[in-house]
C-alpha cells in the first residue's frame, strides 16, 4: 500500500505561480513513475505530467513551457512547479505512482487561477 498526500494548491491571479508537493509513504516509489493530473469541475480527469524513475518527464502540450515536475528519490517526493498559470487550470490536481498491479492516488489539492 502507498499513501499520496499533496500540499501547496491555493488561489492564485492569472500569470502566478505556485508550487504543489506530493509526499509518498508506506513504501518506496523510487523505481516507479510517478505523475500529475487535474480535473475541473464538470470534465474528466486529465493527464499533466509525469516522470520516469530516472527523472525523464513528459507533459501534456497544454501545460508545456510553464509547468516543470521534478522528484526527489531520497525523499519519496514529486513536485509540480507552476508558472504563468491561466484560468483555464484551475482543477484539482491529483498526484499519482504506478506500480506493477496498481496505481495510488493522492486526495487533491485545489488550484484555483482568478482572472
Amino acid at each position: 500500500q502507498v499513501q499520496l498526500v499533496e500540499s501547496g494548491g491555493g488561489l492564485v491571479q492569472a500569470g502566478g505561480s505556485l508550487r504543489l508537493s506530493c509526499a509518498a509513504s508506506g513504501r518506496t516509489v523510487s523505481f516507479y513513475a510517478m505523475g500529475w493530473f487535474r480535473q475541473a469541475p464538470g470534465k474528466e480527469r486529465e493527464f499533466v505530467a509525469t516522470i520516469s524513475w530516472n527523472h525523464r518527464p513528459d507533459y501534456a502540450d497544454s501545460v508545456k513551457g510553464r509547468f516543470t515536475i521534478s522528484r526527489d528519490n531520497a525523499k519519496n517526493t514529486v513536485s509540480l512547479q507552476m508558472n504563468s498559470l491561466l484560468p483555464e487550470d484551475t482543477a484539482v490536481y491529483y498526484c499519482n505512482v504506478v506500480l506493477p498491479g496498481a496505481t495510488y492516488w493522492g486526495q487533491g489539492t485545489q488550484v484555483t487561477v482568478s482572472a
